[in-house]
């Protein structure tokens, strides 16, 4: 459960991680969240909104321009015909002043500046540059030689039609522009500047016909051509005229026949009268210059009051159409502002009603899943009788939508099927962990039993071969004892073997060594001595059994496992080291995390059990086990022992190799450890070592290794070997050892069992040398004095073995239920020495029995460097 809950993610928080992870092409287009995806419709909505808008408020924008360039084409072209009024004034002044009338002289003058003022009117206009402006600046080039021709006219050096037709030319410049016509798209402001400009073509040839007659009348007569040119004049004035009828407005067109129908115009008609009848030249009457001169510019005047009339409609009317387009623009953006405010509230509104009330339903799920469930099968765990009460039901947000609620319910249903199946989940592995401990317990107290008559036997029995048997059945029930323990470690029971005394730390690995299959390969390279608080010993072997079991079952057969111990300032190291093939990296941190106990036992496959009871005894005693590749190959388990564990007494160091004290005797703590007295942690029939065929990856996974049927061969073939092993010992003078294996000794083996006391050389250690005085062990020492009885040989010069006696803590009614068999005499060898005799014996029996004697298998000798640099190297923790 504490790994299921620490992989819960809140689910609030993946949503907050989820909106605010950093915005991409990818996220825009398909989005996780509600948030997004509503975001997204906003998005999309806004963009046809707003490009239709765009297309709208475009629409008015270039209305609303085209209105302002109209209101400022009419301003200009109102100023540019003022400038035409006063130059055409000045032109029909001055033709008079050159047809011989010398009284117009001060009002040319006074026309001329009328004249300028109009001019610097116009350039004030242009500098703004509007619409138009540059076919003015054209025109108004056309009076850059005005100064000359003034004064040409002053001194009287340039003829009437020449003057005439300057100021007709430069006139007819300015009056050329239709200034707005392009820009109007309303109808009557189209219509008003044509209008306009009808108008003011009508008024220039009214001006050109008043001065072109103004000579002629004072002149009293046409010159040759000049009749022709004033028919031109006068039908270019009537063209004028219909054009202004037809575009002006009916008001507009009354208020100029009111001027073609007053006094002025009707005596200016019949003075223009007479020009038409005088074709021949002289005219058939004369005619005042001035009162023609009077009468034309009056009607001018009037006609240019017209002219202003209608640009000031235009103006008015184009001024409204800016305004009209402004407020429409103004309107269209207020419009399309509030559509986009609207939109995003509603869109906002829409996420807060979505994501807000499923935020809380999220909250609501998380808090089941992590706090609500897990109290329960907390509650469950702890025990007693009554059931836990239910979790509270789930709330549905306030102001959650109909469907909202819906899944709030469907939550809450969800909540009440989990408590119910989490309570059965609970329920049932409590009672699977009180029958498997109950279970274990009792294979537990029978194996116990077991281990104590198997003891029974092993003491009265005097057959080799029984006697033998009896071994490998003691060494299988220690580990079935082991497995029995494993359970219950599993389960969180606790090992029922307690000792009060510290124990020597190499009694401690005997006791391991004494519960896993092919224990002759195992190797103790240097060991500092120190002591393990009695209160741990079982539980400390039971890991050191399971990790040796590991490293033996997943190596080659014919290499070695070594274990390596060092004091540390903050506890002592233990190495383990096998020589596989090792682990790849993924296998060895998920093996880690079994031994950190970050992993159930109870969801992984059954054959990392023994990772788990490591992981769970670990946990227990505050051991750092960890495990990483060794130097040269294979895999070494490190495990750091708190200085809690250790004892409280110094104990000698492994440096001082010749002397045993410091700690028990080497047979004692083994029996001690083992559980039983009678308990035999090594025999010379023991197991062999593992086929080849079996997998050699560096590490185990915890699984038990193969029975005796499965391994008989080699067990065979290792009973050989151990027999030669032992004989050859005896040949050479020495008692042999059930070891196993005969080693070949080289220089690094000696150095490196300088650091091995006496104790590290027992039964089960693949190490044949046995120490220089057997007297300093109390596994070797003989009885002396009077304690030592008579010695009684067979006719092979055998030493008869006696049973031994019971020990004194022995009750009566023990010693009356077992049935003993007839003493035998006192022997002066130690059990170690008479099973050594007795595989001697049997080595030697299949050897004269066998023609072609066996190979003894090879093993791997170091090099003292190679080792000595090794052994640094693990316990310093290097890969």
């Amino acid at each position: 459960m504490r790994v299921r809950s620490r992989s819960q993610t809140g689910g609030a928080a993946r949503v907050s991680a989820a909106a605010s992870e950093p915005a991409g092409f990818g996220r825009i287009v398909r989005p996780r969240t509600i948030r997004g995806r509503l975001a997204r419709i906003l998005f999309v909505s806004l963009t046809l909104v707003l490009t239709l808008l765009g297309l709208t408020l475009a629409r008015e924008v270039q209305a609303f321009r085209r209105s302002g360039d109209t209101v400022d084409a009419v301003s200009l072209a109102l100023v540019v015909q003022d400038l035409l009024h006063e130059a055409q004034r000045e032109r029909g002044l001055s033709n008079g002043l050159l047809g011989g009338d010398i009284r117009l002289r001060q009002a040319v003058a006074d026309q001329r500046g009328a004249t300028d003022r109009a001019l610097r009117t116009l350039d004030a206009e242009l500098s703004g540059a509007p619409a138009g402006s540059d076919e003015i600046s054209v025109a108004v080039g056309q009076l850059a030689g005005l100064p000359a021709v003034r004064a040409q006219v002053d001194a009287g050096r340039i003829g009437r039609a020449a003057a005439f037709q300057f100021y007709t030319d430069a006139i007819d410049a300015l009056n050329r522009p239709r200034l707005g016509l392009d820009q109007a798209r309303d109808a009557e402001v189209r219509h008003g500047l044509l209008a306009l400009y009808a108008l003011g073509e009508a008024k220039e040839q009214t001006a050109r016909e008043r001065g072109f007659l103004n000579g002629v009348f004072a002149a009293d007569g046409f010159e040759p051509g000049e009749y022709v040119h004033f028919l031109d004049i006068r039908a270019a004035k009537t063209a004028g005229l219909a054009a202004f009828a037809r575009d002006a407005t009916a008001a507009q067109r009354e208020q100029l026949d009111a001027v073609l129908r007053g006094a002025d115009a009707t005596n200016a008609a019949e003075s223009e009268r007479v020009a038409i009848d005088s074709s021949g030249g002289p005219l058939v009457r004369p005619v005042d210059p001035s009162m023609w001169w009077a009468q034309m510019t009056a009607v001018i005047d009037d006609q240019r009051a017209v002219q202003q009339a209608v640009g000031d409609a235009v103006r008015q009317r184009a001024a409204e159409l800016r305004r009209t387009a402004a407020l429409t623009l103004a309107g269209f953006l207020i419009a399309a502002l509030l559509a986009i405010a609207v939109e995003i509230a509603l869109v906002v509104a829409g996420v807060r009603a979505i994501v807000r009330p499923l935020a809380a339903l999220a909250a609501e799920a998380d808090d089941v899943a992590g706090r609500r469930l897990p109290e329960v099968i907390a509650a469950w765990h702890a025990g007693g009788d009554t059931p836990p009460e239910r979790p509270q039901p789930v709330r549905t947000p306030a102001g959650a939508a109909v469907e909202i609620a819906a899944v709030a319910t469907a939550l809450d249903r969800v909540q009440a099927t989990a408590y119910d199946l989490s309570s059965e989940q609970a329920l049932l592995r409590r009672n699977s962990t009180e029958s498997m401990a109950n279970l274990a317990r009792r294979n537990q107290n029978l194996v116990r039993r077991q281990l104590g008559l198997i003891s029974e036997f092993e003491r009265e029995e005097l057959d080799p071969k029984a006697l033998s048997n009896l071994f490998e059945l003691d060494h299988l029930a220690t580990r079935m004892r082991r497995n029995a323990e494993s359970l219950l470690v599993l389960v969180g029971e606790g090992s029922p073997r307690r000792w009060a005394e510290p124990i020597a730390l190499t009694d401690v690995i005997r006791a391991g060594l004494s519960e896993v299959d092919d224990y002759r390969r195992v190797v103790l390279r240097r060991i500092d001595e120190v002591t393990v608080a009695g209160a741990v010993v079982s539980e400390l072997a039971h890991m050191l059994a399971e990790l040796i079991e590991n490293g033996l079952a997943f190596s080659p057969p014919d290499l070695e496992v070594e274990i390596h111990g060092r004091k540390l300032p903050g506890g002592y190291l233990l190495a383990v080291v096998d020589h596989g093939v090792g682990l790849p990296p993924d296998q060895l941190a998920e093996a880690n995390a079994r031994l950190r106990g970050d992993r159930d036992f109870m969801v992984a496959p059954t054959r990392y059990l023994g990772h788990y009871v490591v992981g769970r005894l670990a946990k227990r005693l505050g051991i750092d086990v960890e495990l990483t590749v060794a130097p040269v190959c294979g895999i070494v388990a490190r495990l750091l022992l708190p200085t809690e564990l250790l004892g409280g007494q110094d104990n000698p160091s492994s440096t001082s190799a010749g002397s045993g004290g410091g700690g028990k005797a080497v047979g004692e703590p083994l029996s001690r450890v083992g559980g039983t007295a009678g308990e035999r942690p090594s025999s010379p029939l023991a197991p062999a070592p593992h086929p080849a065929s079996i997998e050699a990856n560096g590490v185990g996974d915890g699984r038990s290794t193969p029975d005796s049927s499965e391994v008989n061969g080699a067990r065979h073939g290792m009973a050989e070997r151990s027999a030669r092993a032992v004989g050859s010992s005896m040949a050479e003078g020495r008692p042999g050892v059930g070891t196993g294996v005969v080693r070949r000794e080289s220089p690094s083996a000696h150095a490196l069992s300088a650091t091995i006391g006496p104790r590290h050389r027992a039964v089960g250690v693949s190490d044949t040398r046995l120490p220089a005085d057997q007297g300093e062990s109390p596994w070797f020492r003989a009885p002396s004095g009077d304690e030592q009885p008579a010695v009684q040989r067979t006719r092979n010069g055998l030493v008869k073995r006696t049973k031994r006696t019971r020990p004194a803590a022995e009750s009566a009614a023990q010693r009356r239920s077992v049935q003993r068999p007839p003493a035998a005499p006192a022997v002066e060898r130690s059990p170690d020495e008479v099973r050594g005799m007795l595989a001697a014996f049997r080595t030697g029996h299949q050897r004269g029995s066998d023609p072609a004697p066996r190979a003894e298998t090879s093993r791997r000798t170091a090099d003292p460097a190679e080792t000595t640099a090794v052994a640094t190297t693990i316990l310093k923790g290097s890969p």
